[in-house]
């Protein structure tokens, strides 16, 4: 069901409060992420660290970046095609890009929950309600998750342990799936919620945030959306297979399967954590990794912790910078808008 897309009114102190609770929550992920960066460098023995640093071929930067920046367009695209499946008001591509570069800037929330501000930036610039939207964030990072252990799992060629685990979260993943589209299921839980007092009174959202979760999940959106995701995250796979190039290591076929085992696993390690950012959690699993898998005389723990601490800030943290840029540009975007809007305006002929 279309829906018009119109501003919503200037904000109130409410309105403005998800947002001071969100930046209170970057700034403690901010001092999270300094805390983990300051504690990889101390295990990969600081000294022996920067020698590893200067040995680093720089050139191998650019298509590092453009390799990140591959994986953000691809995602981007399979957010605003969320954005059409559900038939929320149309944007401008610009407003839209804004909206979804905002949301990297909470990548180092909790569990990533900070991304639920697009849901909110989306709410401002068409009064979509955040129950129709945020079944999109929850698909974005489901997707993400059963892509990366696509890409894990393609790693099991060269890699043999650990498949264990990676069973365990597909079974667990493909299960939460079924229980969502078996909608019998999920009304009869909904009837046993309605006797709860707390969440009767949001039974309404509660059924629209469902209703948008199944459509999200249906067998064919739900296959597009992963095929997007594993190319898209093999981009960060691609770039940490660069950066261990860039030490040294040869170019070789095995080591991008290797790349892409270790890089998908320790991001799956990372969202699991519900730590934010998955900060500690993927670092351990790029640094261990490393050390458990390459078995070569080269791989020490000042290397491992200068890949670790690399492939970290070309994706991770170069996502934060783009996404605080982005909130920032966004926010006196929708403002401009707002206060030009047809609303505004007779408030303030009304005053």
């Amino acid at each position: 069901m279309a829906r018009t897309p119109h501003l919503a009114r200037s904000r109130t102190g409410e309105e403005r409060s998800p947002l001071d609770r969100l930046k209170r929550r970057f700034v403690y992920g901010l001092v999270f992420g300094i805390l983990v960066v300051a504690a990889v460098t101390l295990l990969g023995d600081g000294p022996a660290l920067m020698r590893t640093m200067r040995t680093f071929d720089w050139w191998v930067v650019p298509p590092i970046i453009l390799l990140t920046l591959m994986n953000y367009a691809l995602r981007f695209a399979k957010w605003h095609l969320y954005l059409q499946w559900l038939e929320i008001g149309r944007l401008q591509l610009r407003t839209s890009l804004g909206i979804f570069l905002a949301g990297l800037s909470m990548a180092i929330t909790p569990g990533k929950l900070g991304e639920f501000l697009k849901s909110y930036l989306l709410r401002r610039a068409t009064a979509t309600p955040i129950a129709v939207s945020a079944p999109i964030v929850v698909a974005e990072r489901v997707t993400d998750g059963i892509a990366m252990l696509g890409l894990a799992s393609l790693g099991l060629v060269s890699v043999r342990n650990g498949w264990q685990v990676l069973a365990v979260l597909a079974v667990l993943a493909l299960a939460g799936i079924l229980i969502l589209q078996s909608r019998s299921l999920m009304f009869r839980i909904f009837t046993r919620l309605e006797h709860v007092p707390l969440i009767y009174r949001r039974m309404k959202a509660l059924h629209v945030l469902y209703e948008n979760t199944y459509l999200l999940f249906r067998p064919g959106k739900l296959s597009i959306a992963v095929g997007i995701g594993m190319v898209s995250w093999f981009g960060e796979c691609a770039a940490f297979f660069l950066i261990l190039v860039g030490l040294g290591f040869d170019p070789t076929l095995k080591l991008l399967i290797i790349s892409t085992f270790i890089m998908a696993t320790a991001s799956l390690l990372g969202a699991v954590s519900m730590l934010p950012g998955g900060l500690g959690a993927a670092e351990a699993g790029v640094a261990g990794l490393l050390l458990l898998i390459i078995r070569d005389p080269r791989m020490t723990s000042d290397l491992a912790a200068a890949a670790t601490l690399l492939v970290r800030f070309a994706t991770l943290w170069l996502g934060v910078l783009v996404g605080t840029g982005a909130l920032l540009v966004i926010e006196r975007h929708l403002a401009r808008l707002e206060s030009s809007s047809p609303t505004a305006d007779a408030a303030q002929t009304a005053s």
